[in-house]
């Protein structure tokens, strides 16, 4: 049995460890709960900067966070994908294309124009300068500081010879556009623009053969045209398979001279010394979808593009080639993936990153990755159709 002074003590024993008990575990809540927000904000990710992937530890909840953690700056000319304030997960890649100016020169004239690509190719690509055109870098070249020079195909009309020569070219000056078109300028022969003039479509050079005191004459054969049926593309279309290229014929004359003046000129023999070559074009013969409605399912990526094209005033004519042409990229997967290019969703836009200016959830979301696409489509193509012509074709758009 215990005395009344043992049990007060007891009690008051007790008493004293109920708050002991409770500031431990709030210290232990606490404690957990730092815990538990640390590891939330700790991130491993990969950031890509101007093609350089660096996989960071950081702290952070958005791309804005881990980026500044990281001391990379943005500016407005700038592209990060995810955008600036969408969270980041673990695991997660973040893409930062710094904008830079660009000296472009283009047939000759000249602008400058903001980008983010890396490489000569992603340049032209992102101007929609795919086909037939010539480049004073190759496309694999890194971007520097010296002007671009472009110099897209174009038709030279060259008068020679009292013939009219209609070439096709991708050359920057006129004196280099003879050469694709295979015109021998004679030593004297005058032209009615400076050979180092810019080659521009549709322009016309007349050739004035300078006279000859001997008996060779060097003279331009014009080259013959052949249409070849192309099912693959649209009717009504015309692409050169095959640029021609003027053949040279040399003629040898026997000259009658009466008082210094040439009274008479027989010619003795005429041999084409170089053959001309057949310009063929391919003319197409394919009729393109119908007008009429085309069914897709409810709530699909289809659905949603045939919506969206409507909004722009395409009519079901065009959703008729839409649809075949992002089957033909990506079977309109939201999450397709070219392995080789890297090429990215239902558009296939190349890098995917690119798709960020319609909205930070251009990885998931196809209303996004279609709006650019059709924004792309309406830049580079102006309709769908054109579009999938092209990708029959050449089998890119």
């Amino acid at each position: 049995m215990s005395h009344p002074g043992e049990d007060r003590a007891t009690t008051r024993g007790a008493a004293g460890r109920l708050p002991r008990l409770a500031a431990q575990g709030l210290v232990l809540a606490l404690v957990a709960g730092a815990t538990s927000a640390f590891a939330v904000l700790h991130k491993q990710v990969t950031v890509d900067v101007d093609g350089t992937s660096t996989q960071v530890q950081a702290f952070g909840r958005t791309v804005g966070d881990i980026l500044g953690a990281q001391h990379v700056t943005v500016g407005d000319k700038d592209l990060v994908a995810p955008a600036l304030d969408e969270p980041v997960a673990q695991g997660a890649q973040i893409v930062v294309r710094h904008g830079h100016p660009l000296d472009l020169e283009i047939d000759g004239q000249q602008q400058q124009v903001w980008t983010t690509a890396l490489t000569v190719g992603e340049a032209v690509d992102a101007m929609g300068l795919h086909e037939g055109v010539r480049l004073s870098a190759s496309r694999s070249s890194t971007l520097g500081r010296e002007p671009l020079r472009v110099s897209t195909q174009k038709t030279i009309h060259l008068a020679v010879d009292g013939q009219v020569i209609d070439g096709v070219t991708a050359a920057g000056t006129v004196r280099d556009a003879l050469k694709d078109i295979g015109l021998v300028l004679n030593e004297g022969d005058q032209l009615s623009v400076p050979l180092d003039a810019a080659a521009v479509d549709g322009l016309v050079v007349m050739v004035n053969r300078a006279a000859s005191a001997g008996q060779t004459v060097v003279e331009a054969v014009p080259f013959d045209e052949q249409d070849v049926d192309d099912p693959t593309l649209v009717t009504g279309t015309r692409k050169v398979q095959t640029a021609g290229r003027a053949g040279v014929r040399t003629t040898t004359y026997q000259v009658d001279v009466v008082g210094g003046v040439v009274v008479s000129r027989t010619p003795l023999a005429s041999v084409v010394t170089t053959a001309p070559v057949t310009q063929v074009v391919r003319v197409g013969t394919m009729q393109l979808p119908s007008g009429s409605a085309v069914a897709v399912d409810p709530g699909s990526a289809q659905a949603i593009g045939q919506q969206l094209a409507a909004a722009r005033g395409w009519g079901a004519d065009q959703f008729a080639c839409l649809l075949p042409l992002w089957n033909r990229e990506s079977h309109w997967n939201v999450s397709a993936q070219n392995s080789g290019s890297g090429a990215y969703g239902i558009p296939q836009a190349l890098p995917g990153s690119k798709m960020a200016s319609a909205g930070a959830d251009w990885q998931t979301n196809p209303a996004t990755q279609i709006t650019w696409g059709l924004d792309y489509i309406a830049g580079r193509y102006g309709t769908p159709c054109a579009a999938y012509s092209h990708s029959l074709s050449t089998g890119w758009y």
